[in-house]
């Protein structure tokens, strides 16, 4: 029977103007291990049993969909989640890393059937949109998008300069809320607003122009109205430009909030987290770098 360890990154979406479109890996991970049994399926945090139904189990309900799509025999598994880093339901593409998690070990036992598209078409069915799953699967920062059924994406170069400030609350941002929040329609104006900060932010990125990225993070399609499902974002923003940031977006649909430095991240990271203890609720601060390695069979 065949046993396979992953590893899976984190990943930011929407980064700003690139509302479903953009994301990027980060190196914070989550690791699993997935072994074939003749009995039935059985679920694992850290080696001790989990109560939840097997069949509820994203990981499980990835590895399935995968198999069946192969055509591959299968009966049941033991799924060990033996690192969990990165938070759950906090804009960092946890549910992601369950699904391209799960579609890697299968492929794997399958005796690497899929290629790395099959992946992504397969990863992006499961989620519905490929803006944290391509980077989770490829590493770096990914712009993709869908035509027709077909995923087409296209890996960006981020400055090796350049740090990422995860600031994590304690509370949860519903995802289903988070979507109804948004608008039908929006004016013709906010349109070009956010596709001329799209298409700059992409050339700032590759000229190294920092001193663009702020203007480059503004939004006028998701984060106007996603902040105010997120307490003190506002204050949070304000504080981490007056710390030295160089830019900051709503991480996902949140409720994480992040940070872009490109100097001084020391100071930034001790002077955030003093204030960050102030507020109401508890957050947790994390100083992060892109992943350019996306998933990866663990040896």
């Amino acid at each position: 029977m065949a046993k396979v360890k992953v590893r899976i990154p984190a990943t930011t979406a929407n980064m700003g103007p690139g509302f479903d479109t953009l994301g990027m890996a980060l190196k914070l991970y989550n690791e699993i291990e997935v072994e074939e049994i003749d009995t039935q399926t059985e679920i694992y945090n850290n080696n001790l049993k989990s109560e939840e139904n097997f069949k509820d189990n994203l990981i499980y309900k990835s590895i399935t969909e995968t198999m069946d799509k192969q055509k591959y025999p299968h009966r049941g598994f033991k799924i060990n989640v033996i690192k969990c880093d990165i938070p759950i339901s906090r804009g960092l593409g946890s549910s992601s890393a369950c699904i391209v998690g799960g579609i890697a070990a299968a492929n794997e036992i399958m005796g690497s059937k899929m290629n790395l598209e099959d992946i992504i078409d397969l990863a992006t069915k499961i989620e519905g949109h490929p803006d944290n799953v391509v980077p989770a699967t490829l590493g770096g920062m990914v712009i993709s998008l869908k035509v027709g059924e077909e995923i087409k994406y296209s890996k960006v170069t981020v400055p090796n300069k350049l740090k990422f400030v995860a600031m994590i609350p304690s509370f949860q941002v519903n995802t289903a809320l988070s979507r109804k929040v948004l608008p039908d329609t929006y004016l013709k104006e906010d349109c070009i607003f956010n596709i001329s900060r799209s298409a700059m932010l992409i050339s700032a990125l590759y000229n190294g122009e920092f001193d663009k990225l702020r203007i480059c993070f503004g939004d006028k399609v998701h984060q106007p109205y996603r902040k105010n499902l997120i307490k003190n974002s506002d204050a949070v923003f304000k504080e981490s430009r007056e710390l030295g940031s160089i830019g900051e977006f709503i991480s996902g649909s949140g409720s994480t909030l992040m940070a872009v430095l490109d100097k001084n991240a020391d100071e930034f990271m001790k002077s955030m987290k003093k204030f960050l203890d102030k507020l109401e609720d508890n957050w947790n601060i994390i100083l992060l770098e892109p992943d350019l390695e996306g998933v990866k069979i663990a040896s």
